[in-house]
């Protein structure tokens, strides 16, 4: 996980903390300048979008108001004293909970103001424990709610854990996650709120429960897949949790999680036991083929498609559910064949005469099953893997990882066994493979055997005292052992690798600063253009994602920021400096009056382009970062209203026509898109 630097989360810590006074305030819709402004009047203003998750609220009475929003002020004076304390993500989280439902209008009921009182008394409390040096809560039993700093935007997220009645934290314990369904309308104050008293659905014996909130209702994608990694990982080392007893658990909502994050992180978890939800996007959402989206789109559906990640699945226990008479046991279906297109058989649990929920009888026998599994001892290391992915993005099973791939959104796979100190590997789609190593796997001459695509190599160890990395690289079919010092230097080539590979939406993934200019457009139309979509984005992260940007201006960009961070860039070369400074090193260019992309010319004047592309600023980089022009997310309000839909929509280049404004569907009329290939250089384009 990446390391959130503390310069970016005090800066977002306290532009909440400055938000709950009144010192910062949204920004207003873009308007176009009036004609007297000496710029020109070119369209009349951009109609907002309406919210679609969370849906508003009530109106908060005005003495109600005035009495959370004293209370926060007071609140948050005493947290900047803790602002730096290890723990001050497991207070934060409240207060942020309690200032989300203010500023976004997030209470549904008027007795939605006593979880406000509730989670305030609790924020309080901490205060006053950590004050006297404590903390009580990091070792209570029961319902607890903790934090962590995502390592996306810096902000904290909140969990859920249960912990059992007497538990001796100093044992190791099986750690189950467990993601919840769908809900428009449990933001943080409601998932904290029922999270400090409720179990749930599960309680195994002698494990610890841990309630991913997953950014609350994008489908456990984006970032909020993220996050249920970074909330399991959190907990692990909080409550000393054994990484070879995971489980992974979800209903609805969570069932579809449950099968993609299961298939991306299968490594992860010892079993993956969704239930009903979905597994794909066509067929959930019974599209017909002459209603398919864009070609890019359909390709960008294998990112969270789990059919296309199924081997994955064979390096854990995989146990389904779903209700008899529940129209979301589809998924489960889909996984079926899915299974037997492998020649293998996926265990599916059936409540009978049951719709959306689980049959208590058969909740029992899945349990009991998983509880078997758990108990197994583990296989370390596994003779046998398997890596099935489309994208670098997820890249790592077990002792397997890709580096590169031949194409990417292919099917890609990885079959590989461990047979003493012979490897036999079977590769499809596959560039560049690295095989970890453990210390003990040699024969007596330090040398280990691996045949791959029928070739055979003789690495020999260079050290036989730790784990090590093989690397293993095609060229002209014929693959080759590489040694360290060559692996450097081709991790460092500009190629699709990993952490720099797209599509756009790949960059909101990891560490990401919005850089806005200090200038403004020549181009009136563009100006207005880019003013609504930042907004936009803005305030999408804040009421979807559940975090505010980290946002600087075009001069406050440092070298380590562009070393830390990948770089959400907005503006032109006229009003953003940075963007200037990279403009000549992208592969799509301003040519007088038009941008050139390949042998294609669009009117500068009301087209522009937004894409995904490594960083010049610093070549060499390691991790690699991005640079993003004018896009934020590309899916948008139009794909919340099932979580099946909240796919990336754009791949890694399109070009925007102005004339149609921004919707809920899009950014404008989308005339060209594209994926450049494995060099980061454009394909052959044709105008659509």
């Amino acid at each position: 996980m990446i390391c959130v630097p503390s310069a970016f989360r005090l800066s977002a810590t306290l532009t909440l903390l400055m938000s709950m006074s009144g010192l910062v305030t949204q920004a207003q819709p873009a308007k176009i300048p009036p004609a007297d402004s000496g710029e020109q009047a070119v369209l009349p203003a951009i109609p907002p979008i309406k919210r679609v998750l969370p849906p508003e609220g009530i109106e908060v009475p005005t003495n109600v108001r005035e009495r959370l929003v004293k209370e926060l002020e007071a609140i948050g004076q005493r947290f900047v004293e803790i602002k730096d304390h290890e723990l001050s993500a497991d207070i934060f989280v409240f207060i942020k909970a309690v200032t989300y439902a203010l500023e976004n209008r997030e209470f549904y009921d008027p007795k939605d103001f006593a979880k406000a009182d509730a989670l305030l008394k609790e924020a309080n409390l901490r205060l006053d424990q950590l004050a006297a040096g404590k903390h009580p809560w990091t070792t209570a039993t029961g319902t607890v709610v903790r934090g962590f700093h995502s390592g996306i935007d810096g902000f904290p997220q909140p969990y859920g854990a249960v912990i059992p009645k007497d538990h001796d934290l100093s044992k190791v314990a099986p750690l189950y996650v467990w993601l919840h369904g769908r809900g428009d309308k449990q933001t943080d104050l409601h998932f904290i709120y029922e999270r400090m008293s409720k179990p749930g659905q599960i309680a195994p014996p002698g494990a610890i429960v841990v309630h991913a909130f997953g950014r609350q209702c994008v489908g456990y994608k984006h970032a909020g897949e993220v996050d249920v990694i970074e909330a399991t990982m959190h907990a692990e080392k909080q409550y000393n949790t054994d990484p070879k007893r995971r489980v992974l658990i979800g209903f609805s909502m969570g069932g579809a999680g449950a099968w993609h994050v299961g298939a991306h992180f299968a490594d992860h978890f010892r079993v993956v036991a969704p239930g009903a939800g979905f597994a794909e996007t066509a067929q959930y959402v019974k599209l017909k083929p002459e209603d398919y989206p864009a070609w890019y789109e359909q390709k960008l559906w294998g990112h969270y498609d789990t059919p296309a990640y199924v081997r994955n699945l064979f390096n854990c226990d995989v146990f389904a559910y779903s209700g008899e008479l529940d129209r979301q046991i589809q998924a489960a279906r889909v996984m079926e064949a899915a299974y037997q297109s492998e020649g293998r058989e996926l265990t599916h649990l059936i409540g009978p005469k049951t719709e959306h929920k689980y049959e208590p009888t058969v909740l029992k026998e899945l349990l009991a099953k998983i509880d078997e599994a758990v108990k197994k001892p583990a296989e370390d290391p596994p003779k046998k893997v398997s890596l099935q992915t489309r994208t670098l993005r997820y890249a790592r099973q077990h002792w397997l990882q890709l580096f590169r791939l031949e194409e990417h959104w292919q099917d890609t796979r990885v079959d590989a066994t461990l047979d003493g100190s012979q490897f036999d590997v079977t590769t499809k789609n596959v560039a560049f493979l690295g095989i970890m190593l453990p210390k003990d796997i040699h024969d007596k001459d330090g040398k280990v055997q691996i045949t791959i695509d029928g070739q055979n190599l003789v690495v020999e160890r260079s050290s036989k005292g730790s784990d090590e990395i093989c690397a293993i690289y095609k060229t002209d079919g014929k693959w080759a052992h590489e040694d360290l010092a060559k692996l450097y230097t081709r991790v460092q080539e500009k190629v699709k690798r990993i952490d720099s590979h797209g599509p756009i939406d790949d960059a909101y993934r990891n560490t990401f600063v919005v850089v806005t200019p200090s200038g403004k457009s020549k181009n009136a139309r563009f100006q207005a253009w880019q003013e609504f979509e930042l907004e936009h984005f803005r305030s999408r992260w804040r009421s979807l994602m559940r975090a505010e940007l980290r946002v600087i201006k075009d001069t406050e960009v440092t070298d380590q920021i562009i070393k830390l961070a990948n770089l959400s860039l907005w503006g032109d070369a006229d009003s953003n400096s940075v963007i200037k400074q990279i403009a000549a090193d992208l592969p799509i260019k301003r040519a007088g009056e038009d941008w050139v992309v390949g042998t294609e010319k669009y009117d500068a004047a009301t087209h522009v382009p937004v894409m995904i592309y490594p960083n010049p600023l610093d070549k060499n980089n390691w991790p690699p970062k991005y640079v993003v022009l004018n896009s934020g997310l590309t899916f948008r309000e139009a794909h919340d209203k099932t979580n099946s839909q909240q796919n990336p929509k754009l791949p890694d280049w399109a070009m925007i026509d102005l004339t149609q404004v921004p919707d809920a569907s899009a950014p404008g009329k989308i005339v060209n898109a594209g994926f450049f290939d494995e060099k980061w250089e454009l394909k052959p384009v044709s105008k659509k």
